[in-house]
Order: C-alpha cells, then structure tokens, then sequence
C-alpha cells in the first residue's frame, strides 16, 4: 500500500508530538497516494483537502487594505463594529436574533479555537470531550492537548457522566449529515442537565443542499437560552477567507467573557486588516449566495460521476464534502482513485467508522471538478 513516510525523524526524544501523546499529522501519510495521483497524464485532481480556490471578493480585499497601516495592537475583542456585524449577520442569515455583541469573540480561523478550547475552559486529566463518532480530527486533538480524554457519540447518544465538553458538528465534517432540530436540542438538554459545554462547529452552516441546517444558537434548539452554548463560525468556506484566519466564536456571555479573559493573557488576537474583512463579509450576503452557487453546481457534477463509479454517496445533506462508499477498505479506494488522478481523503482520517468510506472536497475550480468527473469513467472495478 501507497503510503507517506512519518514526519518528525530528528526530533530529540520527549519533544513534540510524541510528549504530547498526539498521532501523527493524518494528512502526511496521503504523500504516496498524491506522488501516484500527481504522475497522472493532466496532473492531480485533489479533493482531498477542504482549501477554497476561489478569489478572494474584491470588496474583501479592500477592506483589508482600507486599514493596513494601523501600527497598534488589535483587541482581542474585536471592533464593536465587527462584533454588530457578526450580531446582524447571525439574525440574518440564520435566524438567531438574541445573541449580544459582548458575547462575539473573533478567532484565527476556528481550527485554533477548535484545538485549544479544552484548554481554554480549563479541562485536564479526568475530564471527558464527547465528539461525533465520525468528526474532524482536531475535535480529538484538542482533548488531547490539554489532558482530557476523548470520546466518540453518536448525535442522539448521551454524553457519559464526566463530560465536560460536547462537539457538535452540522453539517458534518466529513459526512455532510446535518442533524435534526430535535436531535439538537436533545443534546443541549442532555448536557445541561451533566454540567457539560455544547460547542457547535458551524463552519458549514451556509451549506445546506437538501435540509436546512439549524444553529444551536437558534430558538428551536437553545429553548431562548444560550448557557452553556458556544457556536463556532469560520469565514474561511462562506467568504473565500480560508488565508486570512478569520472566525469567531459567541454564545453564553459568562463563558465568552472567560474565553476572552485567558486570550488576552495569551495574545490570541486578530489581526486589524483582517477584522476589518471579516466587517465587510459579515456585512454582505451576495459574495456568500454566489459562492454558495458555485458549489451547488460542482456537487451537481461530482456526485452522479461517483454513483456512476460504483461510488455510494450517504448522508452528505449539507456542508462542503461528499462522503461515499465501494464497499471496500478505504485505503483501496484512496489507491484506485490515485491511478486515475483523483486524490481523496480517506475515511479512517474521521474514525474508526470511516475505514470503508473516503470523503470529497467540492473545493476544486471548475476545470478541475470537470477533469474528476472524466476520470471517473475511468475508475477501475472493485
């Protein structure tokens, strides 16, 4: 089997990831699969990766220029500007109307905010992170880093007692399932009544093809109660940011004041420029619906091509991947798509429940999506 060779040979013994218990970067072992990949007539395909290719919007882009020359420190709090933008932004688009503009933190990008929050909220060795049995891989990284110990659910499964922390994720990174209101609002109960945070990634919130995806800010879910709650935003997919580092994170006030307490004391701030395009993003939803529409129209293309291949696609409601299956493990998936030119990510990167599913990024131009839709015809049979 293709695989990459694995990092950190040199590194003196005790430092690193090793000392931290962490495995290793699961991105690293595609390196064989993209040398296969790479050599094929046309270069790769890579869908492997959620990175945006798509410009920047010019109205983005001036914002960020419009105050480079600012030579003081950021807020970490952000410019109340930004924290109303994200305030109207979250009514507008998503229906949630009673978030306060205190309770608004902006963030570098949500992997940072995603990877340090056990930390942040003071968890440690005895502590449980409850994640999505299938889910991004820094959920897990994160209860690493600061000691606790990780454990994956199911959405409608309750978190064990212990349970300091709950990751919920919809549209779902890697499946694209979005869960149901009642599921998450089930969930909210649940944790509230254990003492448990809810943290919800909504980075793919924009993102929904079949159903709609709900906020856990939302009334439907919240009860009109956001204690205990913290949304994650990123406008990294939405607005093209993905270079900039741009998220935020709002929700319980008490627990966003606690956030940006311990982030002053680290310096975790955002760049001025960059909280100035985050004002203009937030401010404007017609950059959001055509990138929106560019999608649509990719996964329009790509998931026939993959039905035609053998290639099953499940869940995959919403979000910016599609998550499918031949039957088979996925490494062999990963190395048949490779020989035709088409690099994904296999499913095992999201759990142990993904060993025979690989996931696919709509993130590829046009020309590129079009070329894995050609290939497919070509893909071997299992």
């Amino acid at each position: 089997m293709i695989r990459g060779g694995s990092p950190g040979a040199g590194v003196p013994q005790g430092i690193g990831a090793a000392r931290l218990d962490l495995p290793d970067f699961p991105w690293d072992s595609l390196a064989g699969a993209a040398r296969l990949a790479s050599a094929y007539p046309g270069g790769v395909v890579d869908l492997s990766v959620g990175t945006p290719v798509d410009p920047v919007p010019e109205v983005l882009r001036e914002a960020l220029a419009s105050v480079s020359a600012l030579p003081g420190y950021p807020a970490t709090h952000g410019t109340p500007e930004l924290r109303q933008a994200a305030v109207a932004a979250l009514a507008r688009r998503y229906g949630v109307t009673d978030v306060l503009p205190e309770a608004v933190l902006p963030t570098m990008g949500s992997k940072e905010l995603v990877a340090w929050l056990p930390t942040l909220l003071g968890l440690g060795p005895g502590d449980a992170v409850a994640l999505p049995e299938l889910a991004y891989p820094t959920y897990e990284i994160g209860a690493r880093l600061a000691g606790a110990t990780p454990v994956r659910l199911a959405d409608a499964q309750p978190a064990p007692p212990g349970t300091r922390l709950r990751w919920l994720n919809s549209p779902s990174n890697p499946t694209g399932d979005i869960a149901h209101v009642g599921v998450l609002a089930g969930a909210v109960r649940q944790a509230r009544e254990i003492g448990a945070v809810v943290a919800s990634d909504e980075c793919y919130l924009a993102l929904g093809w079949e159903v709609q995806p709900v906020s856990v800010l939302h009334p439907q879910v919240s009860g009109g109660d956001h204690r205990g709650l913290l949304a994650v935003h990123s406008l990294s997919k939405s607005s093209n940011l993905a270079g900039y580092r741009a998220g935020f994170v709002t929700g319980d006030p008490e627990l966003v004041a606690a956030l940006l307490a311990v982030r002053k004391h680290a310096g975790m701030m955002v760049a001025r420029p960059v909280q100035q395009a985050m004002l203009a993003a937030l401010s404007d939803d017609i950059h959001v619906a055509q990138q929106r529409d560019r999608y649509a129209r990719r996964r329009d293309l790509l998931r026939p091509a993959l039905d035609r291949a053998g290639l099953r696609v499940q869940q995959s409601q919403g979000g910016l991947f599609l998550w499918c299956t031949a039957g088979e493990p996925c490494w062999d998936t990963v190395i048949r798509l490779a020989k035709v030119g088409v690099l994904v990510a296999p499913g095992e990167f999201y759990g142990p429940t993904g060993a025979r599913h690989v996931r696919l990024a709509l993130t590829a131009t046009d020309e590129r999506i079009a070329a894995a839709v050609h290939r497919l015809k070509m893909l071997p049979a299992v």
